[in-house]
């Protein structure tokens, strides 16, 4: 065990620094990142983005099925409005997604097959099928598949579920019973998926589409109604949700007049180089504090700004105490959620939580004295 020792000055200044910052803690705990608004004004698709630019951030943008409830709830008993998703129609403009919110796809041909992606049929193939290797196919042909629960379900992460369906109706049928098809590289290579697979051959939760969010955020979540909507054909490229039909999302023309969301960041990526501790002055003083990540969909929802970062990495209200011993959020939030990096985490004296820019985007503990961009909750 190593020995920690330091001056009686030292763990008064390190016990004062740590009483206030809880001195500017925040109730968070019923606040979000973000914040919905429901337009009952009907406009066309372009006219809603340029409102939501103006008034707001931009048009709304989905994470996750929570998302979509708080869309609903905020809607105001209409049938059907806009939302920030919309179809790059002409070339190949597909991109590769995992159905599972918050995982990324990450190009790597060693599990492909020979000569795939192909794109061999006469219908678009955009989803896929593994069986020794991967393979693209149409999302309506039918496979048997494996649905990945993050609860663990019965002491299990994985269940195969052997009836033959289209690839959206397996993904229906794992949202609804566990969490999500079977995503990400993690989970598709991991022993137990290996040992339900076999020779079989099943879809796994990666797609793609041409369907891209207004403010260039990468969220892979979809929630088209199958019986409306038509993939972009025939100039419907704008997309909107059907709030009658549990929220789900259908495809129309942009120049058609709807109510429609928009949607409005809580925080705010500060681009000037400051240490950490200037950074929560900063942020005190100009807003409101620094900003806790207490979720996957939270974290997410920040690594999309992290991209734009200036510096390498980005400063967060993440604060570790040599006096107490232990890591704790600046606004005192309290969550069993983490993203650290395995490799990068040091449990001494003046350090603080930093988010990496790119590649990962894990959590690394660095000194105070670093200067990084860092982001502010606006309230």
């Amino acid at each position: 065990m190593k020995e920690k020792s330091f001056s009686c000055d030292r763990a008064t200044m390190q016990w004062s620094l740590f009483l206030l910052l809880l001195m500017g803690q925040c109730v968070f705990i019923t606040c979000h990142l973000y914040e919905y608004h429901f337009i009952k004004e009907q406009m066309s698709w372009d006219e809603a983005r340029a409102y939501c630019r103006e008034n707001y951030t931009d048009l709304a943008k989905v994470f996750d099925l929570t998302d979509m409830r708080r869309l609903q709830d905020s809607a105001q008993s209409q049938t059907e409005a806009w939302i920030g998703l919309y179809n790059i129609t002409g070339g190949d403009n597909r991109r590769w997604h995992w159905s599972l919110p918050g995982e990324e796809y990450t190009e790597n041909k060693t599990c492909w097959g020979a000569g795939q992606p192909n794109d061999y049929s006469a219908n678009p193939e955009n989803c896929v099928m593994t069986g020794d290797k991967w393979a693209d196919y149409p999302c309506s042909d039918k496979f048997q598949f494996i649905c990945y629960d993050e609860t663990t379900k019965d002491n299990k992460t994985f269940h195969l579920i052997e009836t033959s369906v289209t690839w959206t109706q397996a993904q229906n049928y794992c949202r609804q019973h566990h969490t999500d098809l079977a995503s990400g590289l993690d989970q598709i290579y991991s022993e137990e998926f290996k040992k339900l697979q076999t020779s079989k051959e099943l879809w796994i939760g990666l797609f793609r589409d041409s369907w891209r969010w207004s403010d260039g955020s990468n969220f892979s979540f979809r929630y088209w109604d199958m019986d409306s909507f038509n993939d972009g054909l025939n100039n419907r490229t704008c997309a909107t949700t059907l709030l009658e039909r549990s929220g789900r999302w259908s495809s129309a023309g942009c120049d058609q007049r709807k109510p429609f969301f928009c949607y409005d960041d809580n925080m705010i990526l500060i681009h000037e180089e400051k240490t950490w501790e200037e950074a929560l002055y900063y942020c005190r003083e100009k807003h409101h504090d620094l900003v806790s990540i207490t979720s996957l969909q939270e974290q997410a929802w920040l690594q999309e700004m992290a991209k734009n970062a200036s510096t390498p990495f980005v400063w967060l209200g993440l604060r570790y105490t040599c006096t107490l011993g232990f890591w704790f959020w600046v606004t005192d939030e309290v969550s069993a959620y983490s993203n650290w990096d395995s490799n990068s985490t040091d449990d001494v004296c003046d350090v603080s939580g930093a988010m990496d820019a790119a590649g990962e985007q894990k959590w690394v503990s660095k000194a105070d004295n670093n200067k990084f961009n860092f982001f502010c909750s606006k309230h």
